[in-house]
């Protein structure tokens, strides 16, 4: 594919609701980010769709959340694609923009180059997890891995976890501005029933393992909106979903102007990374002098690699652990 000229909406999430409907939803588009996650590490091609699959889920599921907050998804299997980890920060204040980091755990020895992506990861569980800072509990809800995408794994876990029917109609993969390297780009919609509209559905389910579908939790008018705008969604091409010259809002009108489309602030996002020297150190404080001598290198310092930005540290053992003899200052870095 060629990109003509970049569009607007370039790594960003636009909410919107169908009024008609009683539906909410989102829109996002991802560039520069998902270059910048994915360039942390060289990974197989099926293991880039993963990454770029999650973070294009972690994009439209996130923007729901608060100012600071943090949204995580979890996925791990018994698969070669062992892990893929994402995390969503809310904008530090109105206006400014979210971020989002991925990375992937993999076992390249028993990748299958002919395996969809997606049958990689194996049996295991997709999980989201809600962090609102200090002071709070933490949320964390899982699924098992099913319907052969991550994007049917979030459908279910809308559905088992917190009874919303939920769907995503997304496209992601490489693309080429002339005279310029490959870039990948990712772009979805996601659907989702307003709370006051979604009834609590009781026993098993009719999805896969016996887990809750969206019409075992929807009936009557809400079943009919519902359904209407699944068949609206179900008309979108790829070439809509990444750009680059089909404009968020113009996408949303062409798809539900009979259902009387509402949109808002569009939010941006770029990649952001919160490690720092002072969280990795607060990651070994529970480790003895014994169990820091087992991690100290033959130059006699401790290091540490960040997985999803590469960053590299590095460390006095006898400033490491409970038994520290003299543990520096915390550092002033980011609290999230």
């Amino acid at each position: 594919m060629t990109l003509g000229s970049k569009i607007a909406w370039d790594d960003t999430v636009l909410p919107f609701q169908l009024d008609r409907s009683d539906i909410r939803g989102r829109v996002a588009r991802l560039d520069g980010v998902l270059d910048t996650i994915l360039a942390q590490h060289d990974y197989p091609p099926q293991i880039e769709a993963l990454v770029a699959e999650a973070a294009l889920l972690t994009a439209l599921i996130g923007q729901t959340i608060k100012l600071r907050w943090k949204l995580s998804l979890q996925i791990r299997g018994d698969g070669p694609a062992r892990i893929i980890a994402t995390d969503y920060y809310g904008p530090r204040e109105e206006g400014a923009p979210a971020r989002i980091r991925a990375w992937a755990s993999f076992d390249e020895e028993r990748l299958d180059p002919k395996a969809k992506p997606f049958d990689l990861i194996g049996k295991g569980y997709f999980a989201i997890l809600i962090d609102q800072g200090a002071g709070t509990t933490p949320y964390q809800g899982i699924t098992p891995i099913a319907g052969g995408s991550l994007s049917a794994c979030a459908e279910t876990y809308f559905a088992q976890s917190e009874q919303l029917p939920t769907r995503f109609a997304i496209s992601f993969g490489q693309s080429r501005e002339p005279g310029q390297p490959l870039q990948w780009r990712a772009g979805g919609v996601m659907l989702q029933v307003m709370p006051k509209a979604s009834p609590f559905a009781t026993g098993g389910g009719s999805a896969e393992g016996g887990l809750l579908h969206a019409t075992d939790i929807l009936h009557g008018e809400a079943e009919e909106n519902w359904n209407r705008a699944n068949m609206l969604l179900d008309t979108v091409e790829d070439l809509e979903l990444i750009g680059p010259k089909v404009h968020a809002t113009d996408l949303l009108v062409r798809l539900f102007h009979e259902e009387t489309p509402r949109v808002f602030d569009a939010q941006p996002v770029e990649f952001g990374c919160t490690c720092s020297a002072d969280k990795v150190r607060q990651s070994l404080s529970i480790y003895s002098a014994k169990d820091i001598g087992t991690m100290t290198t033959d130059a006699g310092i401790v290091t540490a690699d960040c997985q999803f930005c590469g960053a590299h540290y590095e460390f006095d053992p006898k400033t490491l652990g409970f038994e520290a003899e003299n543990p520096p200052e915390e550092d002033a870095g980011d609290d999230d």
